[in-house]
């Protein structure tokens, strides 16, 4: 079914930077720093850099995503710019253990995406999810919900069960056909989670089919049904 397998697929998926000026971090009198002074100034600055160079790669990364349609309309050369971008985020990530964080709470929108079975743009355009899709989950009972908007109104349920402490294997229960329809999962409706980036307004996941996504906040409180 074409509609739910979009849905699973998907689960196959700020304050302004504190600047430590040296001249604040130095006494009044003209002597040297030591060595703990220095160390501190240090730490400062370095905290500030890497602050400032993680909200770089995530404004470049959504300037190159705002035309691309949620990555329908990517070109090779796109997805190529995007994976770069993800990878050198993914390499600041510092929530090592995403599975168990309150970051993760909440629904999320899907911004873009290499999955074909979501986008389907081998479809004429009317017959694809032209509307937001979201994502919700909660940390506190492994509930994971994808659900489609204009023209749809698909939903899915599953529950986490995780395997390692970013990786998550899927298991889908109910698919909910027009947001209607309740249908029980027959039981192959599987797959795995990875989150590689994670803090409170943005979220990279790797499918284990090799697919990226990439969602946004949009309501933290937001709760899955159980």
């Amino acid at each position: 079914m074409a509609a739910t397998s979009c849905l699973s697929s998907l689960i196959q998926a700020s304050s302004e930077p504190f600047t430590c000026h040296p001249s604040l971090a130095i006494s009044s009198s003209s002597k040297p720093l030591t060595g703990k002074w220095r160390s501190r100034v240090s730490f400062f600055q370095g905290f500030s850099t890497k602050r400032r160079d993680v909200n770089i790669l995530k404004e470049e990364l959504f300037q190159a995503i705002a035309p691309l349609d949620r990555g329908a309309e990517a070109t090779p050369d796109h997805k190529q710019r995007l994976d770069k971008i993800a990878g050198q985020l993914e390499a600041v990530n510092e929530i090592k253990e995403p599975l168990k964080s309150n970051l993760l709470n909440g629904k999320w929108e899907l911004i873009y995406t290499t999955s074909q079975s979501i986008l389907q743009t081998k479809r004429p355009k009317f017959l694809r999810p032209n509307g937001k899709i979201f994502q919700a989950i909660n940390v506190d009972t492994l509930r994971a919900q994808n659900m489609e908007t204009w023209p749809f109104f698909n939903q899915a349920t599953a529950n986490l069960v995780p395997l390692n402490a970013r990786r998550a294997a899927v298991k889908f229960d109910y698919f909910r056909i027009a947001g209607l329809i309740p249908i029980k999962s027959p039981g192959s409706g599987r797959g795995q989670l990875e989150i590689t980036y994670l803090d409170e307004e943005l979220r990279i996941s790797r499918g284990n089919r090799g697919n990226l996504f990439i969602l946004k906040m949009v309501d933290p409180t937001y709760r899955v049904p159980l």
